[in-house]
Order: structure tokens, then C-alpha cells, then sequence
């Protein structure tokens, strides 16, 4: 089934295997999780959430490991048969996976055929419509938004390309959006939140020697301890330039990302962030915290 089939079901499964290990795959497989059923994420790329930074995967994969969460990375998917009991998946290697329920979390294309694209002559590519940055797509007054727009299939994102283009018609000439600066929020547990470039991105877009990181680690944030939740924020900033990503991953980090964009789209310098007040105690301590460490004025050391 896919993730909207599983929306509509009457029970918890006893067991699923998430062949995907994407954000829409973890988000199910953690809230099955919670709710007892035995769960395994089959994914072929080396890591899970692999669109995320490096680091994060690895805490996420830590976490999932401690919640009883199975997970086969690196592994790609063979085949699927119907059991008397549910599926049986069959994955790289010839192991075999049984379970009741196969959720197929691998990412969805653009529903456009049928509709008249290609008899206007609309430049499409496998099935999704190509606009310029200001979504003009080949046609004179014709424009695209949302998922069918290559890019991120984000709720948040459609919604900004609507503004946009509706401003762009009434004349108003809007600011391009700039789809780094979209925050990526993952609702698992725990949340991951993210803006801008991760780590490697960076370096390969700047160079090795033009990229610092910083991770500031939740164990040193006191609303995080409360919430019993482990975690950390890590900067992504050009050498004497401005932070150029944020990563998150803890308890409801998706609610600094708001903060994280402002920072990001600002183009501030860690020297810029420092001196902003934090209340105490809130997770945001942890964003002003390690903008203070990257500013070489660190508040607080843990380990």
C-alpha cells in the first residue's frame, strides 16, 4: 500500500515492513512504532533520510535502533509475494522479510497525463511541468505551481508559489524563491528539521578549507533535558561568512526552523545571531547557544 492507503486503515498492523527509508517512510514507520507494531524500513541508499545531513542519519538511526526499530540500508528491494500471513519481501542478497503489511514509501511522481498538457505544447518531463524560476512555464501566461513543479513536494512550498505567482500577475514583481531556504521538517521520533545546505553540499560547493561546522549537542539545553530528548543543532557556515545551513534533529526541533530560515535568509554571520536574546528555558536556547559557540563566545561546555 502507499502512505495515503495507510491513512485510511481501521487497525494497527502486528508488523510492517516501509520499503523506503525517505521522510515519508520514517514518519511511518515511527508512528507504527508508538503504536506497537514491529516494524522494518528496507532502503537502498546508504543511509536513512539520506537527503539530510550525514549526521543527522546517524542520530536518527541511533534513535530508531533503541525504539526496537529494524532497518536494512544499502539493501535493495527484490520482490514481493502475498503470504496466508500478509507479504513476504525478498531483498538484495535473497533474505526474505515477513510481515502483514508492505507500505511502499519510495516517493511519488507528478498525476498529470490526460490532462491537455501535452496537446498545448507545455514542456513537460516525465510527467512533471519545467518552469523558469519565476514558474513561466514555455507557454505566455501559463505558470505551474506545487508538486508537479520538479523539486521539493512540500505542502509549504505550493503554498509560496501561489503567493508568488499570483503577485507575479498582479504586477508586483516578487522575489524569486529561493528552494534551499524552504525548511524540511521530518515527523518522526525524534523531529528532524533542516534549512540551507548540508555539510557536504557545502564544502562541495565553497571547498573543503571555505566550510566550519559547528554541533551544539542538546544534552547542554535545559528544555531539552526536560523533554528527555537527545539531540543537536548543527551550523553549516562559510569561513568568515554567514551561516549557509541548520540541521536539527531532537524533540520538536521542527518548531526552531522558523528561526533557522530567518537566520539562513538573512545571510547573518554567527557574530549576527549571538547576541540575540534566547529565552530560558526554550529549545531556541539551543539555536542562540550554538550560533554563540560558532562566534567563539561559547556559554556553556558539556560533553
Amino acid at each position: 500500500m502507499t502512505s495515503e492507503h495507510a491513512l485510511t486503515l481501521d487497525h494497527v498492523p502486528s508488523s510492517v515492513i516501509v520499503l523506503g527509508g525517505g521522510v515519508i517512510g520514517c514518519e511511518f514507520a515511527s508512528v507504527w512504532r508508538s503504536f506497537g507494531a514491529d516494524v522494518t524500513i528496507v532502503e537502498a541508499l546508504p543511509r536513512l533520510v539520506a537527503a539530510e545531513d550525514e549526521a543527522v542519519s546517524k542520530v536518527l538511526e541511533r534513535a530508531f535502533k533503541k525504539r526496537g526499530i529494524a532497518f536494512h540500508v544499502g539493501t535493495p528491494f527484490e520482490s514481493v509475494e502475498h503470504t496466508d500471513d500478509g507479504v513476504r519481501v525478498t531483498v538484495s542478497g535473497g533474505q526474505t522479510i515477513d510481515a502483514e503489511l508492505l507500505l511502499v514509501a519510495v516517493g511519488r511522481g507528478p498525476t498529470t497525463s490526460g490532462l491537455g498538457y501535452d496537446e498545448q505544447g507545455v514542456v513537460m518531463d516525465r510527467g512533471f511541468v519545467l518552469t523558469d524560476e519565476r514558474l513561466r512555464t514555455n507557454l505566455e501566461g501559463v505558470y505551474a505551481v506545487g508538486d508537479i513543479v520538479p523539486g521539493l513536494q512540500l505542502a509549504h512550498r505550493g503554498f509560496q508559489q501561489g503567493i508568488f505567482v499570483a503577485e507575479e500577475i498582479a504586477g508586483l514583481a516578487p522575489a524569486t524563491i529561493d528552494e534551499t531556504a524552504i525548511p524540511r521538517v521530518t515527523y518522526s521520533d525524534p523531529e528532524i528539521a533542516s534549512v540551507g545546505l548540508d555539510e557536504a553540499t557545502a564544502r562541495s560547493t565553497y571547498g573543503d578549507d571555505a566550510v566550519e561546522t559547528l554541533t551544539y549537542d542538546l544534552g547542554g539545553n535545559g528544555k531539552s533535558q526536560i523533554l528527555k530528548t537527545q539531540g543537536f543543532v548543527k551550523l553549516v557556515r562559510r569561513v568568515d561568512g554567514p551561516v549557509v545551513g541548520v540541521h536539527m534533529i531532537g524533540a520538536r526541533v521542527g518548531e526552531l526552523v522558523g528561526e533557522a530560515q530567518l537566520i539562513y535568509g538573512w545571510e547573518a554571520h554567527p557574530e549576527d545571531v549571538a547576541p540575540l536574546v534566547h529565552a530560558h528555558p526554550t529549545q531556541n536556547e539551543a539555536l542562540g547557544e550554538a550560533h554563540l559557540a560558532l562566534a567563539g563566545k561559547p556559554l556553556h561546555a558539556h560533553s
